[in-house]
């Protein structure tokens, strides 16, 4: 892994430990409704006790030559583009507005450096022949493909049958747009790949498992405190993000156990 989006990696994971306990701390930096105060909680409290935990862990890893370090790296890179873009385009502004700037760009910095000069054959040559990678795909093709067409199909019931989303237009726009723009194409295509047996395919099943798996566990995590908080509507989400993490975890675990130990 190169110098660059490891030293950017520091920073993200130093950049994520600060906002999110900021946020744990000092809740009232926030200034928006109930249950995005809810969701916020619980991004921050997933995120500093489970994604810069996987990151420091990653970072130090990919040090030794780990390419499981490595791809740890990225798929926290991946969480923080898209759980800040929450924060960045979506949040009431706030004092930390510079904090989720750097918290986008420098993880997208670090993804363009890493994955630009990434050698995906090589790296899905680590994989060991038989590796149970259809999981992996299956899960990443049937969340996309679900996202995709849940999202369109409220848009389409709002724009031609004047049915307003449960959220609400605006956060609906934020939501359906980052979810259409930076998750769907990317899980649906890498499942794809993966199924097939491609090197980025690989790449992208490693990312966006891990990903898919610590982000659904952050909704779980906001949707309980939504609960505990008398928030309408939150109760019912914790089995389906719950039972969504679990499958993303289990996606990750049999795909990355089939990566052999190799470091320099």
């Amino acid at each position: 892994m190169q110098r660059l989006p490891r030293a950017l990696g520091w920073a993200n994971a130093a950049l994520m430990a600060l906002a999110s306990a900021i946020g744990l701390l000092f809740p009232g930096v926030y200034r928006d409704p109930d249950w995005v105060m809810a969701a916020w909680f619980g991004n921050d409290l997933v995120t500093l006790v489970v994604v810069v935990p996987i990151l420091v862990a990653g970072l130090l890893s990919a040090r030794r030559g780990s390419r499981l370090g490595e791809l740890l790296v990225y798929s926290s890179f991946a969480y923080s583009i898209y759980g800040y873009a929450y924060y960045l385009f979506g949040a009431h502004l706030n004092a930390l507005l510079p904090v989720y700037v750097a918290l986008v760009v420098a993880p997208l910095i670090g993804l363009a450096t890493g994955l630009g000069s990434l050698d995906a054959a090589s790296l899905a040559e680590n994989f060991r022949p038989g590796t149970p990678k259809r999981f992996a795909a299956g899960y990443m093709v049937f969340v996309g493909a679900g996202l995709g067409v849940a999202w369109l199909a409220q848009w389409a019931a709002y724009v031609f049958g004047g049915t307003e989303p449960a959220v609400g237009v605006d956060a609906f726009a934020t939501i359906a747009a980052l979810d259409l723009s930076l998750i769907i194409p990317f899980m649906v295509l890498g499942g794809v790949l993966l199924w097939r047996g491609k090197p980025w395919g690989y790449v992208l099943g490693a990312i966006y498992t891990v990903k898919g798996a610590s982000y659904t566990l952050a909704l779980a995590a906001g949707s309980a405190v939504g609960a505990a908080r008398g928030v309408e509507g939150t109760l019912a989400q914790i089995p389906v993000w719950g039972a969504m993490s679990v499958l993303g975890a289990v996606a990750a675990f049999t795909l990355l156990r089939g990566l052999r130990r190799a470091e320099a």
